[in-house]
C-alpha cells in the first residue's frame, strides 16, 4: 500500500487530505512545517508527497530543492495559492511532478495522485541511460554528463527526453505528452505551448544545431518524434 506524505500547515486542508487519502487506501503521514516534512521525506519511506509551498519554518520550495538532491524521481504535487505563478514554475524546475492550485478539489487531488503512480507503473520511462551527442544521460539518478563534467537538464527535460527516446521513431502527440509527464488531460491543460518550449530547450541542448534536429523532430500538426 503506497505511502503518501502530506506537508501542510493549514489545519483544515491536511485533516481533509488525510482523510480522503486514508479513505481511498493510502498509508498517510503528515507535517506541519517544512523541517519536518523534509525530516520524514528524507527518513521515512514515502512513496509520493502532497507538498504546500507556503510552510513555517521552511519553505516548500527549498523543502523540494532539498529532496531532489538526494531523489530525483520521488512523484512531488505542490499546494500553491492564487497568484503564486512565479513559484509554480520555480516549482516545475526544481522538479515537482505537478501541482494543484487552492482551493481544489479533493476529486481532482486524487486523480493527480492516482495518475501519478499510474505513470511510474505503467510507462515507457524504465530506461536507465542513453547518449545522444556525447552527452551521457543517468535517467536513474536523473543527471547528465558530457567527458565527465555536468550539463545541466531540469528533471523535467530528462523525463521529457526519456520519454521521446522510448518511443524511438514513433511519433507522439502534445495530448499523450501532457498526460504521461504532466499528467494532463488536454481538455483541462491550459495550453500545449509548454512542451514545445521544453522541446526548444532540448534541442538547444543536445542538438549539433538546434535550427536543423536530427533527433527531436515535429511532425507537423500531430506531435514529435525522436529519431536515434
Amino acid at each position: 500500500m503506497p505511502t503518501i506524505l502530506i506537508v501542510e500547515d493549514e489545519s483544515s486542508i491536511l485533516l481533509g487530505l488525510e482523510d480522503a487519502l486514508v479513505y481511498a487506501g493510502y498509508e498517510v503521514l503528515t507535517a506541519r512545517n517544512g523541517e519536518q516534512g523534509l525530516k520524514f521525506a528524507l527518513q521515512e519511506k514515502v512513496d509520493l508527497i502532497i507538498l504546500d509551498i507556503m510552510l513555517p519554518r521552511l519553505n516548500g520550495l527549498e523543502v523540494l530543492r532539498q529532496i531532489r538532491q538526494k531523489d530525483k524521481s520521488l512523484p512531488i504535487i505542490l499546494l500553491t495559492a492564487k497568484g503564486q505563478e512565479k513559484d509554480k514554475v520555480a516549482g516545475f524546475n526544481l522538479g515537482a511532478d505537478d501541482y494543484v492550485t487552492k482551493p481544489f478539489s479533493i476529486k481532482e487531488l486524487l486523480a493527480r495522485v492516482k495518475a501519478l503512480f499510474k505513470r511510474a507503473q505503467h510507462s515507457p520511462l524504465g530506461l536507465e541511460s542513453y547518449t545522444i551527442n556525447n552527452i551521457s544521460f543517468d535517467f536513474k539518478a536523473m543527471k547528465a554528463s558530457r567527458h565527465g563534467k555536468a550539463v545541466v537538464f531540469s528533471v523535467r527535460e530528462l523525463e521529457l527526453l526519456r520519454f521521446l527516446i522510448g518511443y524511438a521513431n514513433e511519433v507522439v502527440s502534445r495530448a499523450q505528452i501532457l498526460e504521461k509527464i504532466w499528467c494532463y488531460d488536454i481538455e483541462s491543460s491550459p495550453t500545449t505551448r509548454t512542451i514545445d518550449n521544453y522541446i526548444v530547450k532540448l534541442r538547444h541542448k543536445i542538438e549539433a544545431n538546434p535550427e536543423k534536429p536530427r533527433h527531436i523532430l515535429t511532425v507537423h500538426r500531430k506531435g514529435y518524434r525522436f529519431e536515434p
